[in-house]
This record gives structure tokens, sequence and C-alpha cells, in this order.
């Protein structure tokens, strides 16, 4: 017969090195805790453009005077509620007047320094980028002042309607 040997011994599971996992968590675990901080986003607050504020029981309502910007398509106008339009800045080959837009809005703010509101109107075919390009504008002016740029506030209440529609010229 033959001899049939049979091993009987300790059968235990080898040994798991979790040693170099752990080296790569020691690594990944605070780069990604450092990137996360360059994903926020900015949040600015909007609101609806305000409601007129006359109550029935005043004799003579005093007016405030408000500002607004109606974009159009082809065109830019900075207007009150009082006296009407202030400036027209027209769109020539897709570029707007920005900074005259800006400086027109500097010397508004400067009669008028405790207004912080304005309104956006819009035509329904404005681009969005262009929306976003007004809001920073309306919003702050960047100045030199001493040699070194100083970011002051302009109007940072922004509210957004529809704008009204064109004034056609009448024969």
């Amino acid at each position: 017969m033959s001899r049939v040997r049979i091993r009987r011994g300790n059968k235990t599971p080898p040994e798991l090195n979790i040693t170099a996992f752990l080296n790569l968590m020691v690594i990944l675990v605070p780069f990604l805790l450092i990137t996360a901080v360059f994903s926020h986003m900015t949040i600015l607050e909007l609101n609806l453009p305000p409601a007129s504020q006359v109550k029935p029981d005043q004799n003579k309502p005093k007016k405030e005077v408000n500002f607004e910007l109606i974009i159009r398509e082809k065109s830019v106008t900075v207007s009150d509620t009082l006296g009407g339009p202030i400036k027209r800045f027209d769109i020539v080959a897709d570029e707007l007047d920005v900074e005259g837009i800006s400086a027109l809005l500097v010397r508004i703010k400067q009669k008028f320094p405790d207004k912080l509101n304005i309104s956006l109107l819009l035509e329904q075919d404005v681009q969005y980028d262009r929306l976003v390009q007004m809001m920073d504008t309306v919003r702050l002016v960047t100045e030199m002042e001493d040699g070194v740029e100083v970011k002051k506030e302009l109007f940072p209440q922004i509210s957004i309607g529809d704008a009204p529609p064109p004034v056609t010229a009448r024969r």
C-alpha cells in the first residue's frame, strides 16, 4: 500500500499588511481637506423691485428717487424714477462701455451717498453674461488712492425686473 501523507497543521490565514494603505490615507486626507477650500461659490442676494410705497391717506406723497439700469439687446440706459433717462450707452460690436457706466454711477453715488439700491431691468433676450457684468459694475468700483487699488461700494442692494417696452417715435 502506498502511503499517503496528509499534512495536518495549523491552517491560519495569512496576515494582511495594511501599512501601505494607511500611508496613502495619511497623505490623501490632508490633501483633500486643503483643496476643498477652493471649491466655494459666491452668492449675491437679489430683491424684487420695490412696490409703490404711496399710502392712500397721505395728502402729498413724498417721492423717493430710485435708480434703474435698463438693459436692452443694443443699449444700456441709466435712469431715475423721477426724472427719467439720465444717459444711454450703446452696445457696439458686442462691447459695452463699462467704464463709462461705472463713472456715471460714481457721480450719482456722490450726489446720493445714502442710496444703496438699484434696479436692473432686462429685456428677455439679454445674455446672462451681460447681466452678471452689469451686477458687478453697479455693486463695486475700483479706484486708485495713494497708489493702492481700493474697492468702494456703489449700490449693493440689486433688484432685477423686466424692462419696460421700448418707446417708439411717433409721427
